[in-house]
């Protein structure tokens, strides 16, 4: 990504749909409209890297990292060589020359990974128990049953509640036992009534394995997961997102955009984008419509660091072959076109549509010459609605803001606990074969692994006190330097009429 002249962020709110047609318009005439504008493009104005980022650090020993960080002692500011211990590698210690950060919809590790322990024979594997149930919604009676957890008959559902009151509604204290009840829905809400059990809370219970899913599983047979990583919100899709890049929602709790006005650039970074700016690390969103960066900066994302820095998909898999992906990259699915015939596998989209588009992009690494120093992020953003047995743990408090409710919201919360779990996959040469790490990790963690390769700061207490994956590789031996024979996924056509026809595309705009 190359810079001219520095634009202020616009503070116009704008509906999605007006970010959608500025952003494509901006940006959609091939790999090149952003850069190629002329002589002037070539013009390197980003402004100067903070002195204090390079500023000599006094590292603390292992232990006193590790407590300092469960106490929520790190803050923002804070550089990661302060507050990791000496045996874990920062900057120039870790061998990755490409990161690429690709996050898809809406699936809690139990749904997706849940059954991975019995698929590799493993016990280790925080697993749901084989009588998992979830009490029912009372009956006519006032009856109440215990509704199991049970393979999905289909790779798509109706969707699920996810938002701030029905995850916390769901998540019960703990209990880990409103899913069912939380998702019992008014079959007048399908798309089609024909079958009004499409609409029960059952579904919420139901549960994918290698015969559905078998790319991904495969992935977590050859490369590294984990059964402790979080989405760090109890609720929906934005503020999630949103700590991948910022390490908090700055304060929100329902998808709506927030208020930067505190965050002018270059004075004040919002996110991880405006840091790696200043650092001079080039990045580059490719997505198919959107960008979820967007879900922070609205249409600041195309004007806050110069020309858009944008491309499509189909310019990730051009430059993956070409050798000339940066050093930095997110990939975003089409939220523009989302529900039966999606590919971010969000409800009612076909999971096995979005396991085919991961691994095309994964294949596409594999190929790539930059493959022998390149690591690749895969996760979900948060549960979707989807059953998980693992109550989520406390969390640092990213900056003590009071939630803010969506209108007539009354949900007490705070920010200092951990969102459902979600699966993670990390795919690199480095990536320890078929390890499983059981620290807690949240999208911030993602956040700190970043902050760690390039040298920039913490943006909040979150990413500061944030475990930044490194247990996952192994940057003495490379166990994948060849990557593994992995068959590609197919989709298969008669779940996928099914689906169409039981949930009708509807195209929309965000998640």
């Amino acid at each position: 990504m190359r810079f001219r002249t520095w634009a202020p962020l616009s503070a116009i709110a704008m509906s999605a749909a007006a970010v959608v047609a500025l952003t494509q318009s901006s940006c959609d005439n091939g790999s090149s409209a952003s850069v190629d504008a002329g002589d002037e493009a070539d013009v390197d104005d980003r402004p100067p890297t903070p002195a204090a980022w390079d500023a000599p650090v006094t590292r603390p020993d292992d232990t006193t990292a590790t407590q300092n960080r469960a106490a929520c002692v790190y803050k923002r500011g804070d550089m990661p060589a302060a507050t990791l211990g000496t045996s874990t590698p920062v900057d120039v210690d870790i061998p990755i020359d490409t990161v690429v950060v690709f996050m898809l919809e809406n699936h809690s590790f139990d749904n997706y990974f849940g059954q991975l322990g019995k698929f590799l024979n493993r016990t280790d594997i925080e697993s749901p128990p084989d009588d998992a149930s979830n009490p029912s919604a009372p009956d006519a009676d006032g009856g109440v049953t215990q509704v199991p957890r049970v393979h999905a008959p289909h790779t798509c559902v109706f969707d699920l509640d996810h938002s701030w009151a029905g995850t916390h509604n769901e998540w019960n204290d703990g209990g880990m036992d409103g899913f069912v009840k939380q998702n019992d829905d008014d079959p007048s809400t399908l798309p089609s009534g024909d079958d009004p059990s499409l609409a029960s809370g059952d579904r919420s219970m139901f549960y994918y394995d290698q015969t559905d899913l078998p790319f991904y599983y495969a992935l977590a047979q050859n490369f590294a997961t984990a059964d402790h990583y979080h989405a760090p919100v109890l609720g929906p899709t934005w503020p999630n997102r949103m700590y991948l890049y910022a390490a908090t929602s700055f304060g929100l709790t329902f998808n709506t955009f927030p208020d930067l006005s505190a965050y002018p650039f270059p004075d004040n970074d919002a996110s991880i984008l405006d840091e790696l700016v200043k650092r001079h690390t080039d990045w580059w969103i490719y997505r198919e419509s959107v960008a979820a960066a967007e879900m922070i900066y609205n249409i600041g994302v195309v004007n806050r660091w110069g020309p858009a820095p944008l491309k499509t998909l189909d310019d990730f898999f051009s430059d993956a072959s070409a050798g000339t992906l940066p050093p930095m990259s997110f990939i975003d699915p089409n939220f523009a076109t989302e529900g039966s015939e999606g590919d971010d596998e969000h409800p009612p989209g076909d999971v096995q549509v979005g396991q085919a588009l991961s691994a095309k992009i994964v294949k596409a690494l594999f190929t790539s010459p930059q493959w022998a120093h390149a690591a690749l992020f895969i996760t979900w953003d948060e549960h979707g609605g989807f059953y998980d047995h693992y109550p989520p743990p406390p969390a640092c408090n990213p900056d003590g803001l009071t939630p803010i409710l969506d209108q007539g919201d009354t949900t007490p919360g705070t920010f200092d606990r951990e969102g459902v779990r979600v699966p993670l996959i990390v795919i690199s040469p480095y990536a320890k074969k078929g390890y499983v790490g059981h620290t807690t990790y949240d999208h911030a963690s993602i956040t700190r692994f970043i902050e760690a390769k390039f040298k920039i700061p913490a943006l909040t207490a979150r990413d500061a006190n944030a475990d930044p994956l490194m247990d996952l590789f192994d940057f003495s031996a490379p166990q994948n330097i060849t990557p593994p024979d992995i068959p590609d996924p197919t989709v298969d056509p008669n779940e996928q009429s099914y689906c169409v026809a039981t949930y009708p595309p509807s195209p929309q705009q965000f998640p």
